[in-house]
């Protein structure tokens, strides 16, 4: 809660530059799937090899997620948010300056840290900056940041860089995030870490020992594998087909429109069926990315399937934060670490892993290895059983509804 009487404009002013932040770090992290084969032409790299540049962020969030949260339980958590957006706004002028493909990367290294740290650590801060009243109000705030970030982030962000150069959108991505750290320095409160709140090591492994949160971290390995095998390389997938830049950052914003559709679909549906509404997920993203490759010759078969997957992939995320918090219904920012980092190294080590299979053959290809790992992931049984309906009780239905 909020630590001293506070205007009540005050608070939600700090709860949209927390979303701010976010937006800027989804839009920072994915918007090389819309400039992938910008970039790669101007350092003289593969596809596959530009795709490092999805998977790097994810390698280094993984592992900042829970060192970070760890190592910073006893500071403020106002002045951490504040030190994340000055390394993101770093990484974005590094990247725009970059001389060769290595500073980039080292740049992607700098966002990694932010998605880890800023994640883990704003994603719960909505009751301390509103007060427990208007917690569910700011919560579903702050994660709206995710797929606007898609919508519009990462659609923008392609055609600037298709009008302007690839360097001048990661510039403007870089000012943003400066912008977010004088908001949250003149907005936010002071947040000092709370000893009964803060993650710890010990909690951390006692999380893993539960059966809930191996389920979760399964399913999101399989499901997130797929999705990121596949969606890294959609622009090259798409100019291959014939279609141009702008073409493509049309294609990308009915994706990302049909994505915060299925976000709030799943909304509905998870609270009702978790299983089920993971299990459909699964299928349609199958079912899309590998009818991808035999609908290239239609821009309207394209772009249904286009929109399947995007409706499909915005339930992913609310299945597996709702998984990982009905596992640990008791320590909401140790779930939250545990979501982060399984995420971001799945990210990683599926646009790694789809890297190889598009420098190997085609992204065609990518998209038809991607669909039959996502229908894995929709006939598996593990998990099958949803946490038990007392724990769900436990999880108020509107955090369910509004996670991602």
């Amino acid at each position: 809660m909020p630590t001293s009487p506070r205007p009540p404009l005050l608070g939600w002013l700090a709860v949209l530059a927390v979303t701010t932040g976010l937006f800027a770090i989804v839009t920072t992290e994915i918007l090389p799937i819309g400039l992938l084969t910008a970039i790669g032409a101007d350092f003289g790299v593969s596809p596959g090899t530009a795709g490092l540049t999805m998977t790097m962020p994810g390698i280094v969030a993984a592992a900042a997620a829970p060192v970070v949260t760890v190592a910073t339980a006893r500071l403020d958590r106002r002045v951490m948010l504040a030190v994340f957006m000055l390394v993101l706004g770093l990484a974005g002028f590094l990247s725009a300056a970059a001389p060769a493909y290595w500073v980039l990367l080292t740049a992607r290294i700098l966002v990694g840290v932010t998605i880890g740290g800023f994640w883990s650590i704003g994603a719960g801060l909505a009751p301390r900056l509103v007060g427990p009243r208007s917690a569910p109000a700011a919560t579903s705030l702050i994660f709206a940041a995710v797929p606007l970030g898609s919508v519009l982030g990462v659609p923008a962000g392609t055609v600037l860089g298709n009008l302007a150069g690839w360097r001048t959108a990661v510039a403007v991505l870089g000012v943003l995030s400066l912008a977010v750290f004088a908001a949250l320095a003149a907005t936010a409160p002071p947040l000092p870490a709370s000893p009964t709140l803060a993650t710890t090591w010990k909690l951390l492994a006692e999380l893993l020992r539960r059966k809930g949160t191996r389920t979760a971290l399964f399913l999101t390995f399989v499901i997130v594998l797929a999705h990121f095998g596949t969606y890294t390389y959609v622009t090259p997938f798409l100019r291959d087909s014939g279609v141009d830049a702008s073409g493509v950052a049309i294609y990308l914003l009915v994706y990302g429109v049909a994505g915060v559709a299925g976000n709030f679909l799943a909304g509905w549906a998870v609270p009702r069926g978790l299983r089920a509404t993971f299990t459909a997920a699964a299928a349609a993203i199958a079912a899309a990315t590998a009818a991808l490759p035999l609908v290239t010759e239609s821009r309207a078969g394209t772009l249904a399937a286009l929109v399947i997957w995007g409706l499909a992939y915005g339930a992913v995320p609310v299945c597996s934060q709702t998984w990982f918090t009905r596992a640990a219904p008791e320590a909401a920012e140790a779930a939250t670490v545990l979501f982060t980092a399984s995420f971001q190294a799945t990210i990683a080590v599926g646009a790694w892993l789809g890297g190889l299979v598009v420098d190997a053959s085609s992204p065609a290809t990518a998209m038809l290895a991607g669909g039959a790992v996502a229908g894995l992931a929709a006939l598996s049984r593990k998990g099958s059983r949803s946490p038990t309906i007392a724990t769900a009780r436990i999880l108020p239905e509107d955090s369910v509804g509004k996670q991602h």
